[in-house]
């Protein structure tokens, strides 16, 4: 009882009003007469969506299907191959360890020795026979051949189900398969809303709405991304000799989501709500018993599996990566965003899609920049390492080309290959004698399409710590890797030594931020992107929000997860709180707009700035970015305009808000409008926008050869002029909250995530934390500018019938 004393602070978020009661058992989805078909009777809207979502963003049902076939295919043929090497090869032979004498008549004599590939492998009597003296074999075999029809059986129950979404978008969309891929996601969620309106699909709501969809396909996701934000799943570790490191694995996350969201132990009653139980603070600290209980238990059940998926691993990275590795050594040293700086970077109710072209945009910034820091002794060695190498490589080469002969020498192949590797890997250590040292430039620039940076990188772009920060985020392909390889062997310690002690802490998050919203069920309380109780104060909602330190969200994300949501999705309507932020940060940018350039002067900067920002492949929407990122540090630097007169220094956030106003002001708000924000400047008054729509007047002062792009192309403009607004929404923002964060803390400081653990007493809201962020927002000063699926990284499609399994989230068209 005094445990549940200390605790009471630790209270459930309130539902909302129009919240309904648990029942969401019955039919979600009712199709009258007229629509009747396969797809009625639907009582799972989660799977549903998910699938629909899954279905456009694959290509159709013949993509899809495809590849399922191709994956059993894969599986079926690393296991036999491997058997085969192991068992049917008779190395000494094809080593030529042991000779081989042929005898026939016609055969020229210097070819009796000759080896050849029959005369390695055995007959397949022998083969049989050794496959069956090794029970081991025998034992991984009937291991393997279940997983196999485990999967086969998956992949019918597939093919049913993608069969009736294939029938849903002829019939009910009215979208052929032919023009599926014309079609971006928008505009099929507009046509599944219409649909909603018009057959009462959902008998919860007389409505769906865009917001209500993206909380179905992501409500796991969004608790994976809160608990990200707030630190509470254990992916940091403490390791001799490294420091800190960032290890989260697609083994590891899939456990976190095995024992969390569903599997037969998880906290969820079925896809879409709470166990009841887990609302309720009066057990809390049992609920917290059974839960480590759960989780040794997978703990256990990974250290029994450890060596058959160890095996595994390295199969599918040797089949995968070993032709890659042969023809391009360099690959290794590529980059790519790892899972952890995925979930970092998400934002709360971000479809795969967004997410990955957001990242996309972002990447060649973020190359650069961690492509600046070089080491000068690693360059000297690498330079002359490079050159005997080559030298080398140079002699035997030509001798090859002189007389072939020479290719017949022992090991000589091999020699050339390793020189070859030597001299790729020496040469991603030799800087680019072209590049400029601007690491708070690139920086800033890598920010503008993340959007998410700590507090402590600002002004410290050029220190190895921000680098080793950001490599936590941009990993190399070689680590990633290394991490999946190591991955059966780590996790089970993480899960058994690490996750167990946050017990507690994942239960009272579960009931503190869980909602129960009608016609969707319960879903992470983040995910509303509810300014009143998640806003920060440092993050512009100061007056607007009553949450304490444990309930606001870090670094910012519900203000940009909110502004992120309302710029891709023009005709959501936010709720009041919401729509006051908004209001409020568009005031903002209309007073800060009056101490900034002209749009004019920033577009006529906008070929030196590209320049600058060593951007060589813009298009309209990059150079306006690029004229903003790069003005400030024309302006300090004393040039001339373009009208050869003296520009007075300004801010990167004027710069923005200059541009942004301008935006807004291109077209007031009309009469009968629900809301008073639009997002880029539209031309058509009867389209309406979210925040600053825009879809003539920017493109309007650009060059003529861009009007053509409009023209021929106008929603895929209208995509990367939304990407680039909300770019300098995210650059305007952490501008004004490090100006703040400074007024109050003084430079050089940050203030770490809280932890779970330590807020007890400030879980409920109250009006003291009000009185603490009480300073007026101060006009920011001028800134420095500055197995596993391969880059379209596996966000794994939670198999919506059963156990989720690995899907390759895409890249795809259609994110406006």
């Amino acid at each position: 009882m005094a445990d549940f004393e200390a605790y009471q602070e630790y209270q459930r978020i309130e539902d909302y009003e129009e919240d309904s009661p648990p029942g969401e058992e019955d039919l979600l989805i009712h199709v009258p007469e007229g629509l009747k078909d396969s797809w009625h009777h639907i009582k799972n809207l989660d799977n549903f969506f998910t699938r629909i979502y899954h279905f456009h963003q694959k290509n159709g049902f013949a993509c899809m299907m495809l590849s399922e076939f191709f994956e059993l295919v894969q599986f079926l043929f690393v296991v036999t191959f491997t058997t085969f090497l192991f068992n049917c090869v008779e190395y000494d032979v094809l080593f030529a360890n042991r000779a081989v004498n042929h005898t026939g008549q016609g055969l020229n004599p210097l070819d009796r020795n000759k080896v050849t590939l029959p005369d390695a492998i055995l007959p397949s009597q022998q083969c049989t026979e050794r496959i069956q003296s090794n029970s081991w074999i025998i034992f991984l075999l009937i291991m393997a051949a279940i997983f196999w029809i485990y999967r086969l059986g998956k992949v019918i129950c597939n093919v049913l189900s993608y069969w009736e979404i294939r029938q849903f978008y002829i019939k009910a969309l009215k979208i052929r398969m032919d023009e599926l891929c014309n079609f971006s996601w928008q505009e099929v969620q507009g046509r599944l809303i219409n649909l909603q309106r018009e057959q009462q699909m959902c008998i919860h709501k007389k409505e769906l709405t865009e917001l209500d969809i993206y909380h179905r396909i992501l409500r796991f996701k969004n608790y994976t991304v809160a608990m990200i934000n707030k630190s509470l799943l254990p992916v940091r570790l403490r390791v001799p000799f490294l420091g800190e490191v960032v290890f989260l694995t697609q083994g590891l996350k899939y456990n976190f989501e095995l024992i969390l969201f569903w599997g037969p132990c998880s906290l969820f009653q079925n896809k879409w709500n709470l166990h009841p139980k887990y609302k309720r603070a009066g057990n809390r600290l049992e609920l917290a018993r059974q839960l480590s209980r759960i989780i040794l238990l997978a703990g256990i059940a990974n250290l029994l599996l450890c060596p058959f998926v160890l095996v595994w691993q390295v199969l599918y990275a040797f089949f995968s990566y070993a032709e890659v590795i042969k023809r391009e050594p360099g690959s290794l040293g590529a980059r790519r965003w790892s899972l952890y700086g995925r979930l970092y970077l998400r934002h709360f109710n971000e479809l795969d899609h967004e997410l990955q072209g957001r990242l996309g945009r972002g990447y060649k910034p973020a190359a650069k920049y961690m492509n600046a820091f070089v080491s000068p002794l690693l360059a000297v060695l690498a330079k002359n390492v490079a050159f005997f190498s080559g030298s080398v490589l140079a002699v035997l080469i030509a001798l090859t080309v002189y007389d072939e002969d020479v290719l017949t020498v022992q090991h000589i192949l091999t020699a050339i290959t390793v020189l070859g590797v030597v001299i790729t890997i020496t040469r991603s250590f030799i800087p680019d004698e072209h590049m400029v040292w601007c690491p708070e430039q690139l920086l800033q620039c890598v920010l503008a399409h993340i959007h998410y940076m700590p507090d402590h990188w600002k002004g410290n772009a050029n220190k190895s710590e921000t680098r080793d920060e950001m490599a936590q985020l941009f990993q190399y392909k070689a680590v990633f890797i290394l991490e999946e390889l190591l991955s059966p062997i780590i996790t089970p310690f993480i899960l058994i030594f690490l996750l167990r002690n946050k017990s507690l802490e994942i239960i009272d998050f579960f009931r503190n931020f869980t909602v129960e919203v009608v016609g969707v069920g319960d879903i992470c309380s983040f995910a509303q992107m509810d300014i009143r109780r998640h806003g920060n104060p440092q993050w512009m909602s100061e007056g607007q929000t009553e949450a304490s330190v444990y309930q606001q969200a870090e670094n910012g994300k519900t203000e940009l997860s909110l502004m992120h949501f309302t710029i891709k999705n023009p005709r959501w309507q936010p709720p009041q709180d919401s729509s006051v932020f908004i209001s409020h940060l568009r005031e903002k940018v209309q007073q800060d707009a009056q101490s900034g350039p002209s749009p004019q002067l920033l577009l006529s900067e906008a070929p030196l700035c590209t320049s600058l920002l060593s951007n060589e492949s813009a298009n309209a929407p990059d150079n306006l970015l690029a004229s903003v990122l790069a003005h400030p540090v024309l302006t300090a630097s004393g040039l001339p305009g373009w009208n050869r007169r003296f520009v007075p220094p300004s801010s990167t956030a004027s710069a923005a808000a200059s541009v942004l106003a301008s935006l807004s002001s291109s077209q007031q708000p009309h009469a009968g409008r629900s809301r008073s924000h639009v997002l880029l400047p539209s031309a058509h008054p009867h389209h309406e926008g979210p925040m600053y729509h825009s879809d003539r007047t920017a493109a309007d002062s650009m060059s003529a050869s861009d009007s053509k792009i409009v023209g021929q192309s106008n929603t895929a403009l209208l995509s990367e002029f939304a990407s680039a607004e909300m770019s300098l929404h995210a650059i305007y923002m952490h501008e004004v909250h490090q100006q703040k964060f400074q007024s109050q803390h003084g430079p050089g400081q940050f203030q770490p995530p809280v932890a779970m653990r330590d807020t007890g007493a400030s879980a409920a809201p109250g009006p003291q934390m009000q009185s603490t962020h009480t300073a007026s927002l101060v006009l920011p000063s001028p800134l420095r500018l500055g197995g596993w699926v391969e880059e379209e990284e596996e966000e794994e499609e939670e198999e919506i019938n059963s156990n989720p399994a690995p899907d390759h989230s895409q890249t795809s068209r259609g994110s406006s």
